[in-house]
Protein backbone atom coordinates (compact mmCIF):
# COMPACT_ATOMS: atom_id res chain seq x y z
CA UNK A 1 0.00 0.00 0.00
CA UNK A 2 1.30 3.44 -0.90
CA UNK A 3 2.19 5.76 1.97
CA UNK A 4 -0.26 8.38 0.69
CA UNK A 5 -3.09 5.83 0.73
CA UNK A 6 -2.17 4.68 4.22
CA UNK A 7 -2.18 8.25 5.51
CA UNK A 8 -5.58 8.91 3.92
CA UNK A 9 -7.12 5.84 5.55
CA UNK A 10 -5.46 6.59 8.88
CA UNK A 11 -6.83 10.14 8.88
CA UNK A 12 -10.30 8.91 7.93
CA UNK A 13 -10.21 6.32 10.70
CA UNK A 14 -9.10 8.77 13.37
CA UNK A 15 -11.80 11.29 12.44
CA UNK A 16 -14.47 8.59 12.31
CA UNK A 17 -13.53 7.19 15.73
CA UNK A 18 -13.13 10.55 17.46
CA UNK A 19 -16.19 12.28 16.03
CA UNK A 20 -18.45 9.23 15.48
CA UNK A 21 -18.81 10.06 11.80
CA UNK A 22 -20.85 7.83 9.49
CA UNK A 23 -19.36 8.76 6.11
CA UNK A 24 -18.47 5.77 3.87
CA UNK A 25 -14.96 4.76 2.86
CA UNK A 26 -15.73 1.42 1.12
CA UNK A 27 -18.15 1.13 -1.77
CA UNK A 28 -19.36 -1.72 -3.96
CA UNK A 29 -20.87 -1.40 -7.41
CA UNK A 30 -22.94 -4.30 -8.72
CA UNK A 31 -22.12 -4.26 -12.43
CA UNK A 32 -24.61 -7.06 -13.17
CA UNK A 33 -26.47 -9.80 -11.34
CA UNK A 34 -26.10 -12.04 -14.38
CA UNK A 35 -24.09 -15.15 -13.58
CA UNK A 36 -22.96 -18.27 -15.41
CA UNK A 37 -23.35 -20.39 -12.26
CA UNK A 38 -26.20 -21.29 -9.93
CA UNK A 39 -24.50 -21.78 -6.58
CA UNK A 40 -26.45 -23.43 -3.76
CA UNK A 41 -25.74 -20.67 -1.25
CA UNK A 42 -26.44 -17.66 -3.50
CA UNK A 43 -29.68 -15.67 -3.40
CA UNK A 44 -28.75 -12.71 -5.63
CA UNK A 45 -27.85 -14.17 -9.04
CA UNK A 46 -29.84 -13.77 -12.26
CA UNK A 47 -32.72 -11.90 -10.64
CA UNK A 48 -32.73 -9.46 -13.56
CA UNK A 49 -29.70 -10.73 -15.55
CA UNK A 50 -29.20 -7.12 -16.68
CA UNK A 51 -25.70 -5.91 -17.55
CA UNK A 52 -25.62 -2.25 -16.55
CA UNK A 53 -24.19 0.17 -19.14
CA UNK A 54 -20.79 1.79 -18.89
CA UNK A 55 -22.13 5.33 -18.70
CA UNK A 56 -24.32 4.41 -15.73
CA UNK A 57 -21.52 2.63 -13.86
CA UNK A 58 -19.13 5.52 -14.47
CA UNK A 59 -21.74 7.87 -13.00
CA UNK A 60 -22.12 5.59 -9.96
CA UNK A 61 -18.37 5.55 -9.51
CA UNK A 62 -18.31 9.35 -9.54
CA UNK A 63 -21.17 9.47 -7.02
CA UNK A 64 -19.34 7.14 -4.64
CA UNK A 65 -16.08 9.03 -5.06
CA UNK A 66 -17.78 12.32 -4.27
CA UNK A 67 -19.19 10.73 -1.09
CA UNK A 68 -15.66 9.99 0.08
CA UNK A 69 -15.39 6.33 -0.92
CA UNK A 70 -11.79 5.37 -1.70
CA UNK A 71 -11.94 1.55 -1.57
CA UNK A 72 -14.02 0.28 -4.48
CA UNK A 73 -15.28 -3.22 -5.24
CA UNK A 74 -16.86 -4.39 -8.49
CA UNK A 75 -19.24 -7.31 -7.87
CA UNK A 76 -21.90 -9.39 -9.59
CA UNK A 77 -23.43 -11.77 -10.49
CA UNK A 78 -20.23 -12.60 -12.27
CA UNK A 79 -18.13 -9.50 -12.91
CA UNK A 80 -16.22 -10.89 -15.91
CA UNK A 81 -19.50 -11.18 -17.80
CA UNK A 82 -19.68 -7.38 -17.80
CA UNK A 83 -19.20 -5.77 -21.21
CA UNK A 84 -20.50 -2.69 -22.98
CA UNK A 85 -19.42 -2.47 -26.60
CA UNK A 86 -15.63 -2.66 -26.51
CA UNK A 87 -15.53 -1.79 -22.80
CA UNK A 88 -14.63 -4.64 -20.43
CA UNK A 89 -14.08 -5.04 -16.71
CA UNK A 90 -10.48 -3.93 -17.16
CA UNK A 91 -11.72 -0.56 -18.44
CA UNK A 92 -13.81 -0.12 -15.28
CA UNK A 93 -10.83 -0.88 -13.05
CA UNK A 94 -8.57 1.52 -14.96
CA UNK A 95 -11.29 4.20 -14.94
CA UNK A 96 -11.66 3.82 -11.16
CA UNK A 97 -7.91 4.19 -10.64
CA UNK A 98 -7.80 7.28 -12.83
CA UNK A 99 -10.77 8.74 -10.95
CA UNK A 100 -8.77 8.55 -7.73
CA UNK A 101 -9.91 5.42 -5.91
CA UNK A 102 -6.97 4.21 -3.83
CA UNK A 103 -7.85 0.49 -3.76
CA UNK A 104 -9.87 -1.21 -6.51
CA UNK A 105 -10.89 -4.85 -6.07
CA UNK A 106 -13.13 -7.21 -8.02
CA UNK A 107 -15.08 -10.29 -6.95
CA UNK A 108 -15.33 -13.27 -9.32
CA UNK A 109 -16.20 -16.95 -9.39
CA UNK A 110 -12.92 -17.61 -11.21
CA UNK A 111 -14.37 -19.40 -14.23
CA UNK A 112 -13.04 -16.78 -16.67
CA UNK A 113 -9.38 -16.02 -17.51
CA UNK A 114 -7.78 -13.95 -14.73
CA UNK A 115 -6.02 -11.29 -16.75
CA UNK A 116 -6.51 -8.20 -14.60
CA UNK A 117 -3.18 -7.02 -13.12
CA UNK A 118 -4.60 -3.51 -12.64
CA UNK A 119 -6.84 -4.69 -9.77
CA UNK A 120 -5.39 -4.53 -6.28
CA UNK A 121 -7.14 -7.76 -5.34
CA UNK A 122 -9.17 -10.32 -7.25
CA UNK A 123 -11.40 -11.95 -4.65
CA UNK A 124 -12.04 -15.37 -6.10
CA UNK A 125 -14.70 -17.66 -4.66
CA UNK A 126 -13.26 -21.02 -3.64
CA UNK A 127 -15.61 -22.94 -1.38
CA UNK A 128 -13.59 -25.92 -0.24
CA UNK A 129 -11.59 -28.70 -1.78
CA UNK A 130 -12.72 -30.11 -5.12
CA UNK A 131 -15.56 -32.16 -3.58
CA UNK A 132 -17.14 -29.40 -1.46
CA UNK A 133 -16.59 -26.66 -4.00
CA UNK A 134 -18.16 -28.63 -6.84
CA UNK A 135 -21.11 -29.62 -4.67
CA UNK A 136 -21.82 -25.92 -4.09
CA UNK A 137 -20.84 -24.41 -7.44
CA UNK A 138 -20.99 -27.19 -9.99
CA UNK A 139 -18.05 -28.85 -11.73
CA UNK A 140 -15.80 -25.77 -11.79
CA UNK A 141 -12.92 -26.49 -9.39
CA UNK A 142 -10.39 -27.72 -11.95
CA UNK A 143 -11.21 -24.90 -14.37
CA UNK A 144 -10.71 -22.33 -11.62
CA UNK A 145 -7.37 -23.76 -10.53
CA UNK A 146 -6.23 -23.79 -14.16
CA UNK A 147 -7.21 -20.14 -14.53
CA UNK A 148 -5.28 -19.31 -11.36
CA UNK A 149 -2.17 -21.01 -12.70
CA UNK A 150 -2.36 -18.85 -15.84
CA UNK A 151 -3.26 -15.60 -14.08
CA UNK A 152 -1.20 -12.58 -15.13
CA UNK A 153 -0.61 -11.26 -11.59
CA UNK A 154 -0.30 -12.53 -8.01
CA UNK A 155 -3.24 -10.43 -6.83
CA UNK A 156 -5.69 -13.27 -6.11
CA UNK A 157 -7.37 -13.68 -2.73
CA UNK A 158 -9.57 -16.72 -2.13
CA UNK A 159 -13.02 -15.79 -0.85
CA UNK A 160 -14.77 -18.59 1.02
CA UNK A 161 -18.28 -18.54 2.46
CA UNK A 162 -18.39 -21.21 5.18
CA UNK A 163 -21.64 -23.17 5.36
CA UNK A 164 -22.99 -26.61 6.25
CA UNK A 165 -21.55 -28.15 3.09
CA UNK A 166 -17.95 -26.95 3.40
CA UNK A 167 -17.49 -26.28 7.13
CA UNK A 168 -14.86 -29.03 7.37
CA UNK A 169 -12.81 -27.68 4.43
CA UNK A 170 -11.35 -24.55 6.04
CA UNK A 171 -7.93 -26.16 6.38
CA UNK A 172 -7.95 -27.32 2.74
CA UNK A 173 -8.61 -23.80 1.46
CA UNK A 174 -5.97 -22.30 3.76
CA UNK A 175 -3.35 -24.76 2.51
CA UNK A 176 -4.36 -24.19 -1.11
CA UNK A 177 -4.00 -20.44 -0.62
CA UNK A 178 -0.58 -20.92 0.97
CA UNK A 179 0.73 -23.29 -1.69
CA UNK A 180 -0.78 -21.98 -4.94
CA UNK A 181 1.10 -19.63 -7.23
CA UNK A 182 -0.56 -16.23 -7.81
CA UNK A 183 -2.68 -16.52 -4.64
CA UNK A 184 -1.84 -13.90 -2.04
CA UNK A 185 -4.30 -14.72 0.75
CA UNK A 186 -7.66 -16.15 1.75
CA UNK A 187 -10.63 -14.29 3.24
CA UNK A 188 -13.52 -16.01 5.01
CA UNK A 189 -17.19 -15.26 5.62
CA UNK A 190 -19.89 -17.23 7.36
CA UNK A 191 -22.98 -17.96 5.30
CA UNK A 192 -25.55 -15.19 5.69
CA UNK A 193 -28.91 -17.00 5.77
CA UNK A 194 -31.20 -15.43 3.21
CA UNK A 195 -34.68 -17.01 3.60
CA UNK A 196 -34.12 -19.42 0.70
CA UNK A 197 -30.74 -20.66 2.00
CA UNK A 198 -31.18 -20.62 5.77
CA UNK A 199 -30.57 -24.37 6.02
CA UNK A 200 -26.90 -23.71 5.16
CA UNK A 201 -26.31 -21.47 8.19
CA UNK A 202 -23.91 -22.53 10.93
CA UNK A 203 -24.71 -22.81 14.60
CA UNK A 204 -22.76 -20.76 17.12
CA UNK A 205 -20.70 -23.78 18.11
CA UNK A 206 -19.93 -24.59 14.46
CA UNK A 207 -18.76 -21.01 13.95
CA UNK A 208 -16.52 -21.31 16.99
CA UNK A 209 -15.03 -24.54 15.65
CA UNK A 210 -14.31 -22.91 12.28
CA UNK A 211 -12.71 -19.89 13.94
CA UNK A 212 -10.45 -22.12 16.02
CA UNK A 213 -9.38 -23.86 12.81
CA UNK A 214 -8.69 -20.54 11.07
CA UNK A 215 -6.58 -19.34 14.02
CA UNK A 216 -4.67 -22.63 14.01
CA UNK A 217 -3.95 -22.27 10.31
CA UNK A 218 -2.84 -18.65 10.80
CA UNK A 219 -0.32 -19.86 13.41
CA UNK A 220 0.93 -22.41 10.87
CA UNK A 221 1.56 -19.69 8.29
CA UNK A 222 -1.62 -19.64 6.23
CA UNK A 223 -2.08 -16.19 4.62
CA UNK A 224 -5.47 -15.35 6.14
CA UNK A 225 -6.83 -11.89 5.30
CA UNK A 226 -9.10 -11.67 8.34
CA UNK A 227 -8.75 -10.31 11.86
CA UNK A 228 -8.88 -12.93 14.61
CA UNK A 229 -9.76 -10.23 17.15
CA UNK A 230 -13.18 -10.03 15.45
CA UNK A 231 -13.89 -13.76 15.71
CA UNK A 232 -15.62 -13.70 19.13
CA UNK A 233 -18.06 -11.08 17.83
CA UNK A 234 -18.71 -13.08 14.64
CA UNK A 235 -19.35 -16.26 16.62
CA UNK A 236 -21.94 -14.56 18.81
CA UNK A 237 -23.25 -12.16 16.13
CA UNK A 238 -22.94 -9.28 18.60
CA UNK A 239 -21.05 -6.79 16.47
CA UNK A 240 -22.83 -3.54 15.51
CA UNK A 241 -24.78 -3.52 12.25
CA UNK A 242 -25.17 -2.03 9.74
CA UNK A 243 -21.71 -0.75 8.82
CA UNK A 244 -22.21 2.90 7.87
CA UNK A 245 -18.70 3.12 6.40
CA UNK A 246 -19.67 0.63 3.67
CA UNK A 247 -22.21 1.21 0.90
CA UNK A 248 -23.49 -0.75 -2.10
CA UNK A 249 -24.70 0.72 -5.39
CA UNK A 250 -26.92 -1.39 -7.64
CA UNK A 251 -28.66 0.08 -10.67
CA UNK A 252 -28.69 3.57 -9.15
CA UNK A 253 -29.92 2.45 -5.73
CA UNK A 254 -27.65 3.12 -2.77
CA UNK A 255 -27.78 0.81 0.26
CA UNK A 256 -25.93 1.13 3.53
CA UNK A 257 -23.66 -1.85 4.25
CA UNK A 258 -25.09 -4.40 1.80
CA UNK A 259 -27.95 -5.58 -0.39
CA UNK A 260 -29.27 -7.75 2.44
CA UNK A 261 -30.12 -4.78 4.67
CA UNK A 262 -33.74 -4.79 3.47
CA UNK A 263 -34.36 -8.43 4.38
CA UNK A 264 -36.07 -8.44 7.80
CA UNK A 265 -33.94 -9.94 10.56
CA UNK A 266 -30.93 -10.67 8.34
CA UNK A 267 -28.61 -8.02 9.80
CA UNK A 268 -28.77 -9.81 13.15
CA UNK A 269 -27.51 -12.99 11.43
CA UNK A 270 -24.81 -11.31 9.31
CA UNK A 271 -21.87 -13.56 8.44
CA UNK A 272 -19.68 -11.04 6.64
CA UNK A 273 -16.33 -10.85 8.39
CA UNK A 274 -15.53 -7.42 6.92
CA UNK A 275 -18.71 -5.93 8.42
CA UNK A 276 -17.65 -7.04 11.90
CA UNK A 277 -14.09 -5.87 11.28
CA UNK A 278 -15.06 -2.44 9.98
CA UNK A 279 -17.78 -1.69 12.53
CA UNK A 280 -15.45 -2.64 15.38
CA UNK A 281 -12.60 -0.68 13.81
CA UNK A 282 -14.64 2.50 13.56
CA UNK A 283 -15.93 2.06 17.09
CA UNK A 284 -12.30 2.38 18.21
CA UNK A 285 -11.58 -1.25 19.15
CA UNK A 286 -7.83 -1.11 19.82
CA UNK A 287 -7.12 -4.80 19.10
CA UNK A 288 -8.90 -4.55 15.76
CA UNK A 289 -7.05 -1.34 14.83
CA UNK A 290 -3.62 -2.82 15.52
CA UNK A 291 -4.38 -6.12 13.78
CA UNK A 292 -5.85 -4.39 10.74
CA UNK A 293 -2.75 -2.24 10.34
CA UNK A 294 -0.53 -5.31 10.07
CA UNK A 295 -2.91 -7.32 7.91
CA UNK A 296 -3.70 -4.64 5.34
CA UNK A 297 -0.07 -3.54 4.99
CA UNK A 298 0.89 -7.18 4.41
CA UNK A 299 -1.70 -8.19 1.84
CA UNK A 300 -2.60 -5.01 -0.09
Amino acid sequence: MKLSSFLHFATFGIKTVLFRKKEPILGTIIVTDKCNLKCKHCSVNNITAVIHPYRQIKGEMKQLYDMGVRILFFCGGETFLWKDGEKTLRDLVIEAKQMGFLIVNIVTNGTFPLDLPEADLILLSLDGGRKEHNEIRGDTYDLIMENIRHATADNICFYMAINQINKHAVKDVCLTARDTKNVRSVSFNFHTPYPDTKELALTQEEKATCCREIVRMMKEGAPVFNLKSAFPYLIRNNFPTPCHQCVVMENGRLSTCGRCIDVPGLCEKCGYFFVAEYTLLFRGNVKIILEMLGTYLKYI
